[in-house]
């Protein structure tokens, strides 16, 4: 394959895992370093184990669907559905690759700005 699909099929991968809470299959994308923002709250996560923990932790029974990936290279965007019980979002996501085809940076982009919830400070640092 070549760099773009399998950027793709990471991207796909990285949703179909999370969706699933497959936490060994979700975590072996990552890099050990890897950098997950959230422009929305000013929040950063960086490592692997802080945002394994981050989306362990993350309130409510949420669900993920892919609705678009686009692909290029060693990047990939994502529109994805979100949902947690009734309420529903549309989210974007921005995947960078590492050189050794492990997701290296997440930025998840939501429609607005928002105060995050109490409980994940321990996690985050701020902006």
């Amino acid at each position: 394959m070549d760099d773009t699909a399998t950027t793709r099929r990471a991207a796909i991968d990285y949703v179909d895992r999370l969706e699933n809470r497959d936490w060994p299959g979700w975590t072996a994308l990552l890099t050990d370093d890897v950098v997950y923002e959230m422009p929305q709250t000013r929040e950063r996560v960086r490592g692997r184990d802080a945002f394994l923990r981050f989306n362990q932790e993350y309130p409510g029974d949420w669900r993920l669907r892919v609705r678009r990936v686009v692909a290029d290279g060693a990047t990939a965007a994502l529109w994805l559905d979100f949902r947690v019980g009734a309420e529903q979002q549309d989210a974007c996501v921005w995947l960078e690759m590492s050189e050794h085809g492990l997701i290296s940076r997440v930025v998840d982009y939501w429609p607005e700005p928002y105060d995050p919830p109490p409980g994940r400070e321990h996690l985050v640092e701020r902006w």
